[in-house]
């Protein structure tokens, strides 16, 4: 499945082409995104280091509140038009699900969840075009979750964190492929 540019509007596929092409892929991390979030219910239930497990799913929170910030100050902008004004929103509806789940197993684990900062340093002056603001957002998509899933001590919370690593892998390659950027640029994220 491609997406298409023209100028500098992104052109998604209608939902019957894209679920017609990705049917099983979808179902597939459509599965993987529910197991995680039950997974993160489930680990926080019989957590073997609560604490531990809690801080680092605290950081990966402050994670998601961040990006959560950063996707309305694309959306707010006015740069962003028609399709990608759509794809930055469903972004950020994806993010502020990550972060409910993540509160809701850092409490669990007797921790208090981060909350969002009153405001967050972002490069404001440098987002003049819609293509910058996509970039801007790849980059804060590319690579989050990598060091959290070994981490955790508990497998479950690990399998969790993976699944919103696939999620975020997905933003990031719609992303680069909507500024001309090749998606998948290698065979390793770092």
């Amino acid at each position: 499945m491609s997406f298409l540019t023209l100028g500098s509007e992104l052109v998604l596929p209608s939902r019957r082409a894209f679920l017609g092409v990705t049917g099983v892929a979808l179902s597939g991390v459509g599965v993987a995104l529910l197991a995680g979030k039950d997974a993160l219910a489930a680990a926080a239930d019989r957590a073997g280091d609560p604490a531990n497990d809690a801080a680092i799913l605290n950081s990966a929170l402050a994670a998601e509140l961040e990006a959560i910030a950063a996707y309305g100050v694309g959306a707010g902008s006015g740069l962003l038009k028609g399709a990608v004004l759509t794809l930055a929103t469903t972004f950020q509806g994806h993010h502020k699900q990550h972060a409910d789940v993540l509160a809701g197993a850092v409490s669990k684990l007797g921790g208090k969840p981060n909350a969002a900062k009153p405001s967050y340093s972002f490069p404001v002056e440098t987002l003049k075009t819609q293509n910058d603001v996509l970039r801007f957002a790849a980059n804060l998509e590319k690579g989050a979750y990598l060091g959290a899933v070994p981490l955790c001590k508990d497998r479950e919370l690990s399998r969790a964190a993976a699944s919103i690593l696939g999620d975020e892998a997905m933003h990031w390659a719609v992303l680069r492929q909507a500024v001309g950027d090749e998606p998948v640029p290698a065979a390793f994220v770092s």
